[in-house]
């Protein structure tokens, strides 16, 4: 691979900013994606609307606004992992995802068939 970890992570990240916009709607304020080992863990800020904060002052509404969020998107994931092996040539074998709905931060993870860290050094 001719990409240098830091370019290959800023690809990553611009493109689940795009992946965002178009799938979801509106994108996070900020990604940053961190290659490690096998793993490509991507943290997006800045992902719940006032709206949404506003809702999650109870626990209802809270775990109403994680499920949501969660649910939308587990409804991409077959297009995040194309996003994934598109741009580095490893399949995703497992993906994982969270919000935190008092920061509003997301994280994902993407398990890839291969040590991505290692090829690219």
């Amino acid at each position: 691979m001719d990409k240098s970890k830091g370019q290959l992570e800023a690809e990553v990240s611009k493109a689940l900013t795009q992946w965002e916009k178009s799938y979801l709607g509106r994108g996070s304020i900020s990604v940053k994606s961190d290659i490690l080992r096998d793993m490509i863990i991507v943290t997006l800020t800045g992902i719940l609307t006032p709206a949404e904060y506003a809702l999650c002052k109870d626990k209802e509404g809270l775990l109403s606004i994680k499920n949501t969020r969660n649910s939308l998107v587990e409804t991409g994931q077959e297009q995040l992992k194309d996003i994934i092996f598109s741009l580095t040539g490893q399949e995703v074998t497992s993906f994982h995802t969270d919000i935190s709905t008092q920061t509003g931060e997301r994280f994902m993870v993407f398990k890839l068939s291969g040590d991505l860290e290692k090829l690219l050094s």
